[in-house]
């Protein structure tokens, strides 16, 4: 057994101890989490069977060249797409092991920050303007500022007061 899943399992024990004691809106709170938990679980499975469905083709009739530009923009697009609806799944399932509350910041701008990072990857250059690549790329320097002041702020309440 992983370390996750001996930790998952004591968390999930406890919150069905805690259950009893939990207001109304934390039952529905917990009850609404899991079921996004499900359907994000889903969502996931059937992507990762079409992009294995879309690869495996590729790769045996040797039509798979990561270096063209298209099939690496298609590929990673994919791979960026899985990866960022993982996280997101685990940011939930946080809240249901009761480790976290329900809005975490950090975690919400690091899927911001991974979601413009694939949508780089997929931009075609030679037919988007000028104006939308600065906008993108200020927002990932706004988010990238947001996230080490909230690092920041993070950092100094963890510091023991001297």
């Amino acid at each position: 057994m992983k370390p996750d899943q001996g930790q998952s399992n004591s968390l999930q024990k406890e919150t069905r101890q805690n259950w009893p004691f939990m207001t109304l809106y934390q039952r529905f709170e917990q009850v609404v989490v899991l079921v996004l938990s499900l359907v994000i679980a889903l969502v996931i499975a059937i992507a990762v069977l079409q992009l294995v469905t879309r690869l495996i083709p590729l790769m045996l009739g040797g039509a798979l060249d990561p270096l063209d530009h298209e099939v690496f923009q298609a590929m990673f697009g994919m791979i960026m797409t899985l990866l960022i609806a993982l996280e997101f799944k685990h940011s939930i399932i946080r809240v249901v092991l009761r480790a976290e509350g329900i809005v975490q910041v950090k975690t919400v701008i690091l899927i911001a920050l991974l979601a413009l990072s694939r949508k780089f990857i997929i931009l075609d250059i030679h037919s988007t303007d000028a104006a939308t690549i600065a906008a993108l790329a200020s927002a990932t320097v706004a988010l990238g500022i947001v996230y080490w002041l909230v690092r920041e702020r993070d950092d100094r309440r963890s510091k023991p007061l001297e």
